[in-house]
Order: C-alpha cells, then sequence, then structure tokens
C-alpha cells in the first residue's frame, strides 16, 4: 500500500511498546509545523494501520489523543480531519529547542518518560490485562447516597483544610477493616491515608532515601511503577529473585536499607511467600537496621485456604510498613489508599503528604469512611470474591483443555490474576502484540523484570475479562502461538 503521507512515519521495531508514543508524536509535530494543514481528512484507520505494519488499535489510540488534545476533529460518517491550531503552532517550541534545554531537567526526567495509555474496557473482545478490577457491580446507589450525606455535612462545616494525615473518621475505618480482615494490628493514628498505594511509595521514598546511597532491594520481576518511583528519588536499586516460595531472601544484598515484597500475592508471579521465608525476612530487617515496604495489594481476594500473616502483623522491630489500596477492591480512580507505618515514621510520612498535596478529597475520604463503617466494603469484597474465582477456574479450566503444556502456571490462590511462563521458541511481547492484532489483550510478564530477557510469559487478568469469552480467547491465543 502506498504510504498515506509525503513525509515518513519512522516507528519503533514491534515488541518495542512505543509505538503510540512515536506515531502520535510524529503526527503531532506535523500538525503543529504544517506538513498537515488545517482541513485535512487523515486516513481511515484500517488503512493508515495497514501501511505502517502496526494494529488498527494502536492508530486508533494515536487519533484518539489528538482528538483529546484538540489537534484533530472528528465529523460523524466522514472522518477525522485536521484541526486549526495556527496559534498553538506559533506558540509551541521548535523540538531542537526542546531537546536543547533538557540539560535542565534533572538526569533522571531526561527524554521520553512512559506515560500510561488510558483504555476504556470492551476496547477488546477478550481481555485479560492485569491490575483491573470488574467496576460494574460496585454499589453505585450505596456510594451516591453516602457521598450526598457527606456533602450535606461538608456544607455546615467551616470552610477549613483538612488534615494530611487523612480524615479520622477513614483512618480509623481502616485501621478496624484491616484488623478484622488481615489481622494487622494498628491504631488509627498509625494510618497514613494517600492517593492510590502509588502516592504512598512516593511519600516513603521522599523520607527514606538518600540520594546515590540508600539501596532498594525489590522483587525480581516484580511491581515497575514502585521502582520507577524510587529510582527518581535516588535510590539505587537490586533485583532479588523469587522463587515458589516468594522472594529468595538469601539472595539479598547485605547492604539493603529498604526491602521491598508482595508477599501475600507476588506481583506478578502470583507466588505466596511462605512462612519460612516471612520469619526470615523480618530477621533480616531487625539484623540490619532495613524497612520492610508490604505491598498487600489484592489481599482480600483469597480463593482457597486461610491467608498467611501479614508481614506487619508479625513484625516486633517497627520494621514493616504496611501499603493498602482500594483500587482493587472497589475502583482505581477513587484514588484513595493507605499506610499503616511504626511510630517513628508517622510523623515524618504525614509531613511529606502535607508538602506533597496537604490533603486528599474530604468528601470522598468522608464517603469511604461510612462505606466502610456501615459493612458496604466487606459486602462488597465477599460478592466480587465470588465472582473473580467463577472467572478463575474457567480461564484454569481452558487454560487445561487448550494450552497442551505450551503455559507452565504459577501457583496461587489469590489475586485477580494468573501467571504463566511459555516456552523459550515462544517469545512473550511478541505473542503479546500479535495477540492485540487479533482482539485479545493480555500483558508480558518480561516487562515487570529489569533484565526483560531474564523472563518469558504472560499474565492473564480476571477483572476484565468476560466470562462467556475467556475459553475462547485462551483457545484463539493458543491458535496464534501455532504460527
Amino acid at each position: 500500500m502506498d504510504h498515506p503521507f509525503e513525509f515518513p512515519l519512522e516507528l519503533p521495531d514491534r515488541g518495542s511498546r512505543q509505538r503510540l508514543a512515536a506515531l502520535h508524536g510524529q503526527l503531532h509535530a506535523a500538525i503543529l509545523d504544517g506538513r498537515l494543514k488545517a482541513g485535512l481528512r487523515l486516513p481511515a484507520t484500517r488503512a493508515l494501520a495497514d501501511a505502517l505494519g502496526v494494529s488498527r488499535n494502536t492508530v486508533v489510540a494515536a487519533y484518539d489523543l489528538l482528538l483529546s488534545e484538540g489537534y484533530i476533529v472528528a465529523r460523524r460518517g466522514a472522518g477525522n480531519f485536521v484541526a486549526d491550531v495556527a496559534a498553538r503552532r506559533q506558540a509551541a517550541p521548535a523540538p531542537a529547542t526542546v531537546a536543547r534545554n533538557e540539560h535542565r531537567l534533572a538526569p533522571y526526567w531526561r527524554g521520553a518518560i512512559a506515560m500510561p495509555t488510558p483504555m476504556q474496557r470492551g476496547a477488546f473482545p477478550y481481555d485479560f490485562r492485569l491490575g483491573l478490577p470488574d467496576g460494574r457491580p460496585f454499589p453505585y446507589d450505596v456510594w451516591r447516597r453516602l457521598s450526598a450525606r457527606a456533602l450535606r455535612h461538608l456544607s455546615k462545616a467551616a470552610p477549613l483544610y483538612g488534615h494530611p494525615q487523612g480524615n479520622p473518621a477513614l483512618r480509623e475505618a481502616i485501621a478496624s477493616h484491616i484488623s478484622f480482615a488481615r489481622a494487622v494490628a494498628c491504631e488509627p493514628d498509625d494510618v497514613v491515608v494517600t492517593n492510590g498505594a502509588q502516592q504512598a511509595f512516593d511519600l516513603l521514598a521522599r523520607v527514606l532515601v538518600t540520594p546515590g546511597k540508600t539501596v532498594l532491594a525489590v522483587e525480581d520481576p516484580g511491581y515497575a511503577p514502585l521502582r520507577s518511583v524510587f529510582m527518581a528519588s535516588g535510590a539505587r536499586i537490586v533485583g532479588v529473585p523469587v522463587d515458589a516460595e516468594g522472594l529468595v531472601v538469601e539472595e539479598l544484598p547485605g547492604d539493603a536499607a529498604i526491602v521491598y515484597v508482595t508477599p501475600s500475592h507476588q506481583f506478578p508471579l502470583g507466588v505466596v511467600m511462605s512462612p519460612r521465608r516471612r520469619v526470615a525476612l523480618l530477621d533480616f530487617a531487625r539484623s540490619r537496621g532495613a524497612v520492610i515496604i508490604e505491598d498487600d495489594y489484592d489481599s482480600e481476594f483469597r480463593y482457597s485456604g486461610r491467608p498467611l500473616d501479614a508481614l506487619q502483623t508479625l513484625d516486633r522491630g517497627d520494621a514493616v510498613c504496611y501499603i493498602g489500596t482500594f483500587s482493587k477492591c472497589l475502583f482505581p480512580s477513587l484514588r484513595l489508599g493507605y499506610a499503616v507505618v511504626p511510630p517513628w515514621l508517622c510523623a515524618a510520612l504525614a509531613s511529606a503528604k502535607y508538602q506533597s498535596d496537604w490533603h486528599g478529597n474530604v468528601m470522598v475520604q468522608d464517603t469511604l469512611a461510612a462505606f466502610i463503617a456501615e459493612g458496604h466494603l466487606a459486602r462488597h469484597v465477599r460478592h466480587m470474591r465470588k465472582i473473580y474465582a467463577e472467572r478463575r477456574d474457567v480461564l484454569l479450566d481452558a487454560l487445561q483443555q487448550h494450552s497442551r503444556g505450551l503455559f507452565r502456571l504459577w501457583s496461587s490462590d489469590a489475586g485477580l490474576h494468573v501467571a504463566a511462563s511459555l516456552p523459550a521458541s515462544i517469545d512473550a511481547i511478541a505473542l503479546v502484540e500479535r495477540a492485540a492484532d487479533n482482539g485479545i489483550r493480555l500483558d508480558a510478564l518480561n516487562l515487570c523484570a529489569l533484565d526483560p530477557a531474564a523472563v518469558n510469559g504472560v499474565g492473564f487478568g480476571l477483572g476484565a475479562a468476560d466470562v462467556q469469552r475467556i475459553g475462547e480467547g485462551v483457545r484463539r491465543l493458543v491458535e496464534l502461538m501455532d504460527r
């Protein structure tokens, strides 16, 4: 097919995961510098995808970004057209000027910064993305009623700022909830409310890291957004392998000042840290004065057996910072999480929260406090546990029926996804791209590792999956692996 534009579009190689950013950036630049004139009709998404050798979803996402930024306009039944952006063109800095001034940024922030691309549920017929809960069964009517009540109370209160540590009623509700659900021993004064777990990580990095000196030991493979936060703060990152018992404590570097773990459901492999490893990790922290960051991100969803005690419950040395979030048991856009920290850390963390954004949304905190206190959270979690358990059973049956030994599943009795290793002959990143071109969305475990070549596998998320389509999605994926 002929090239659709009079200028070249250069995209990274398949598998780089930067193709969307590159396509969007080059179209954006062409509009700003006038190579794409106002009123020009852009090629249809499928035609452009065929010409460039990318998936149609990549082109759709690039067009959607340009549309949201006002650089193109959509006319129903006619297509997408370049908007009149003459005023923006005059004000926009030339790329050379941007590059020339990048030295003003701190080293970590120079160059392209990876940003997630928003994607709605239903964009793929077979959706196995990681980290997404299903928000459809959420009791929005209850939330709406409690939110209205919180707004009425707020309208009668003095217009003051909230407390950086969080709404007292919410901290009390959180302390009560995790004491019941996870046997975490804490008082409301030990809780710092945050804008999701990610802000909790950011605040901990601010108060615990000495740039260039502090060593953070992380699970490898593990949670990449945590690594990014600590790298930006100047920590030295050391990966520690994970096996069927979780983090291999014996491999921890002796100078590790902070250890990050997901012991209840390791991300992304899904294994549970064994009791002996938990004891060994606590002994390591106590003997070396290290801090443990325990991320208990989806511990509510356990499908068999009794959950092991949290590290915070076992801790006798004030070493564990217990991080939780409501993104998985409620919905991600709520942006509420919490940190339960030892007394020596609490004031510093609350001060860092104050310096960051002072405090979170007071009305939302009031609403969530009532939602927990009145038992709605516990009921919703029980309801969702049944839904996810059904999807998990269907997924495991489909993998057993169709996979013909191509997937080696990691043992896991909890969480919102199932991890599977692939044979060395099948490249997980390439498979994920081919799958996306065929309507199947899943994530490669390789991208969770410090060295992507050291891991080869995929994760099957349960939150966005349609239970009626799970079996067919697995069957189609295996067919792709045979090509």
